[in-house]
Formats: C-alpha cells, sequence, structure tokens
C-alpha cells in the first residue's frame, strides 16, 4: 500500500525542491540533501534558432572548438554575475532538466534557494530571480554565498559569535564575516579564479611566447597551481605544455613547473590578501577577537590553489583553514537552508 501511496504521490506532485550553486564556474543543484547536478556553468546555443544545443559537461567540450557561426558556447555568468541573461535562462532550464524525475501529471512548482555574491547590486538579484522564474522556478529565495559556505562549512551561524569566511569562486572573492545569523560586514572583489587563468594565459604568451586557450591555462592551474614558492615536500610534477609559436606558429611543447606560476599569481593574490586585510579592519573588536580564536574559513575553488592557506596565515597572522570539500560548501549550505527557510532569517525573497 505504501508504494503504491508513493507511486500515486509522485504522479500527482506539484511541488519540488531545489538548492542551487549558480557559480561562475560551476553549478551546483541539490534536491532532498543529495548532488543532483554538478556540471560546468557552460551552454551551446544555435545562433539561427535561438535553442539550446548542449548544456553543462558536453557543452564544455565543445567551448573553444565550435565553428561561433554554427554554435555559440558561452559562459553566462562572468565576475560572479549574469552577463548574458538569455543563455542564463537557457542554462538554467538546461541544467534543472537533468535533474532527475519522478512521473508528474502536472509540471511541478520549484521552490529554490540560490547563491548569490555578496557584492551583488539590486539590478543583479533581480537578474538572477528573473533567470530562475523563467527556468520554472516559483518561490525563490536568495542566499549570500558566505553565508551558505559557512553554513555549508557546518558553523553555527546564528550563534553571538563571529566566524569570517573566504570563499574564492570564479568570479569573486566573497569575504564576509557572520554572526547571530547575519553577514556584519562583507567585501566582495572581482579577483578569483578566472583571474588566475588570465593569469596564467598572459605569463605563458610574454614569457614562453606560446599561446594557450583558456581551458589549457586552467588545466595548468590545477596541475601546478601554487601561491607559494617554496612548497617543501608536496611540490607536483612540472607539467607539459602544448600550444603554437606566437610568431612562428610552429608547435611548442614545454614543461612548467609550479614556482613560475606562484610568480605569475603573486598579484592576485596579493589583491585578495588586502582585501582580507581590510575586512578585518572593518570587523568590530569582539568578533574580531572570535575571528583570531576561531580562525578564518577558506572555500570556493580557489581554496584549492596549493599553498595559498598557509601564504594568508603567514600574511595575516591568523590561522586559515580550508574547508572539506571546498567547491561544494556553497551548494551544501543552500541545501540546509532549503530545508528550514524559517530558521534562517539571512534568506531574501
Amino acid at each position: 500500500m505504501s508504494v503504491v501511496s508513493n507511486i500515486f504521490g509522485s504522479f500527482f506532485s506539484l511541488k519540488k525542491e531545489l538548492a542551487i550553486d549558480l557559480g561562475t564556474a560551476n553549478t551546483v543543484i541539490i534536491e532532498d540533501g543529495e548532488i543532483v547536478v554538478d556540471e560546468p556553468s557552460v551552454v551551446a546555443i544555435d545562433p539561427r534558432t535561438k535553442n539550446m544545443v548542449e548544456v553543462g559537461e558536453k557543452a564544455k567540450l565543445m567551448y573553444e572548438k565550435a565553428a561561433q557561426d554554427k554554435v555559440r558556447v558561452l559562459r553566462p555568468l562572468r565576475n560572479g554575475v549574469i552577463a548574458d541573461f538569455d543563455a542564463c535562462e537557457h542554462m538554467m532550464r538546461g541544467l534543472i532538466a537533468k535533474v532527475p524525475h519522478g512521473r508528474h501529471l502536472f509540471s511541478p512548482s520549484i521552490r529554490m534557494v540560490i547563491g548569490v555574491p555578496s557584492g551583488s547590486t539590486e539590478v543583479e538579484l533581480r537578474a538572477v530571480r528573473d533567470s530562475a522564474e523563467h527556468a520554472g522556478g516559483r518561490d525563490i529565495y536568495l542566499l549570500y554565498e558566505p553565508m551558505a559556505a559557512a553554513i555549508g562549512i557546518g558553523l553555527d551561524v546564528n550563534a553571538p559569535e563571529g566566524n569570517m569566511v573566504v570563499d574564492i569562486g570564479g568570479g569573486t572573492t566573497e569575504i564576509a564575516v557572520i554572526s547571530l545569523g547575519n553577514v556584519v560586514s562583507n567585501s566582495s572583489i572581482k579577483c578569483a579564479g578566472d583571474d588566475f587563468t588570465a593569469d596564467i594565459q598572459d605569463y605563458m604568451s610574454r614569457q614562453h611566447n606560446v599561446s594557450v586557450s583558456e581551458r589549457m591555462a586552467e588545466r595548468i592551474k590545477i596541475n601546478v597551481g601554487s601561491a607559494l614558492t617554496d612548497l617543501s615536500g608536496n611540490a607536483p610534477a612540472d607539467y607539459i605544455v602544448h600550444g603554437p609559436n606566437k610568431i612562428t606558429a610552429l608547435p611548442m611543447e614545454l614543461p612548467v613547473c609550479y614556482q613560475e606560476i606562484a610568480h605569475c599569481l603573486d598579484n592576485s593574490i596579493t589583491k585578495i590578501e588586502r582585501a582580507v586585510m581590510t575586512a578585518l579592519q572593518n570587523t568590530p573588536p569582539e568578533l574580531y577577537a572570535d575571528i583570531v580564536k576561531n580562525g578564518i574559513w577558506l572555500t570556493g575553488g580557489g581554496a584549492l590553489l596549493r599553498g595559498l592557506a598557509t601564504r594568508l596565515t603567514n600574511k595575516v597572522q591568523i590561522e586559515f583553514k580550508v574547508a572539506d570539500e571546498p567547491l561544494l560548501c556553497v551548494a551544501r549550505g543552500t541545501g540546509i537552508a532549503l530545508d528550514d527557510v524559517d530558521a534562517y532569517p539571512c534568506l531574501m525573497r
């Protein structure tokens, strides 16, 4: 009888709940506490019909490889905000369609909690809401990414205690001091993973006279990216890069070591250091004392950069800790908030 009732309930279900980390580089969707979609924030669109061709991982495989007059492969989000509204709507529809569905007689109404950068303007927040509504959302909550990350880490954000989170995503670095369920102070800078990638592209062009694509630069970052020129016994092997010589167009093959990548990323990491210092200067003394005691949490893809936590700890003189699965902290936090929206006054409607 229970099996029949479950099938009946699924068939006539009118509600669906999704937690979404709409990231510049990756989009993660959680349903019922489980990650059901984790794919690149990329969409391929037919420029003639304006219809979506592919989305997510399959679209990323086409990135920088497709003829633009045949297929436009886009990253709709740049610097943490929607750069192409129509493409973002297509992408959200496509990724939501990848969520496993039961058999529904009617299209379910979707309640969503979406992570957004803490430095978003009202116009940017409205763009996210509109995209979500056009993608099928009916009851939409927005949650600042540092708050979502703190919840995802497992911090008690409603406690009368200060915690600082530095979320280094693809387009923005979000720095927030959290206490009593709210963001007490925050800073958002447009310097993050995409800037690291651009730094590597520029460095390879200037230093080695070789052209590398955005995807190749990203692979270099993953394989030998570092914030320190000395990683002691934890140094990665050199990464072999293939690309055309800028002058002769002849193929080049050269090894790249982590020390030279650390040098080329230095300016961008210094910007993040300054932003952290500024955020600490603007933190009330009582909360500052809590942060010194609790340490500062690093989340987002940038937290995986080798030696970053050590470099920031040496600079700020406060311990930096990398969260478990830093790429998923924001998504898990939005999922937890979705389960009990009344417990988190920080949710915006």
